[in-house]
């Protein structure tokens, strides 16, 4: 059933005044000094200021949503094994190693997801205080501004395509001279370490395509709601549906580009 429209901006509301007073917290903190702790290898980083972020957001979610679930990084999520019903997918801080490094260049990303469709989506660029949203249906905003849906046609050698440089060394998903192959073909490629930034500037048409590497679903969530809203497309690299419940690699692109991605290189290079 589809999520009722007056439920669906009274949540956008409450979702988007609550974003606001996490980035504000996270402004506050920003250069006091930062417990900074690793997770799963030396470049998974973890600070309080993230905990403090998704506490701060999952009180206010269950006070006032307690029959919602959230999905979140840090510890204090729901354990969500599907996304029947209404569903929180929340990052608190996306780009922690830029935080940590150059106290810029991350987000707050939140997808609110009902039924398993997405329905809401936010990235809070805190530091340049650029808020990225959307609800399903009704495009994505910059700030206060509407986005305009993506340009009728696009060449693979006219987009700048958003990787993480992992993507040209040799790793365990596919053939790095692949990626290279396509990293050649297309006008540019971009890392800048927030895979909810680089989702956002999709929305934007500033980047033309996104590829993921294993992230996680907080990761993506919010940001591919707002880049779906302006005509983007998402799928895994072979081109079927990205799971949301676990970590997945995923391609978020122009819709004229993905099938040439896709089939070109991807399913080539996949091992």
């Amino acid at each position: 059933m589809d999520m009722n429209i007056a439920v669906r901006n009274e949540i956008y509301e409450h979702a988007k005044q609550w974003v606001y007073e996490a980035g504000e917290l996270i402004r506050q903190k920003i250069n006091d000094p930062m417990t900074i702790e690793t997770k799963a290898h030396a470049k998974d980083l973890v600070t309080t200021v993230d905990k403090e972020t998704e506490y701060f957001l999952a009180e206010n979610i269950r006070k006032t949503y307690p029959d919602h679930l959230l999905f979140s990084e840090e510890g204090y999520g729901d354990d969500v094994t599907s996304l029947d019903g209404t569903v929180w997918i929340v990052d608190p801080i996306d780009g922690t190693m830029n935080f940590v490094q150059q106290r810029r260049n991350f987000a707050i990303s939140i997808g609110i997801f009902h039924q398993g469709i997405g329905e809401i989506g936010f990235v809070y660029d805190v530091m340049a205080d650029v808020l990225y949203s959307a609800k399903r249906n009704e495009g994505a905003y910059k700030n206060d501004e509407k986005l305009s849906p993506l340009k009728q046609d696009l060449n693979l050698e006219e987009a700048v395509l958003g990787l993480n440089h992992k993507w040209l060394c040799e790793n365990s998903v596919i053939d790095e001279k692949v990626v290279q192959q396509l990293v050649e073909k297309a006008r540019g490629a971009r890392a800048y370490g927030s895979a909810a930034l680089k989702l956002a500037y999709v929305s934007e048409g500033i980047v033309d395509g996104y590829l993921t590497m294993n992230l996680a679903p907080w990761d993506i969530a919010g940001g591919m709601i707002l880049a779906n809203e302006v005509g983007a497309v998402t799928t895994n690299l072979s081109g079927g549906e990205v799971n949301m419940l676990k970590n997945d690699c995923s391609l978020t692109c122009h819709p004229a580009i993905q099938n040439e991605i896709i089939q070109d290189f991807l399913v080539k290079g996949l091992k």
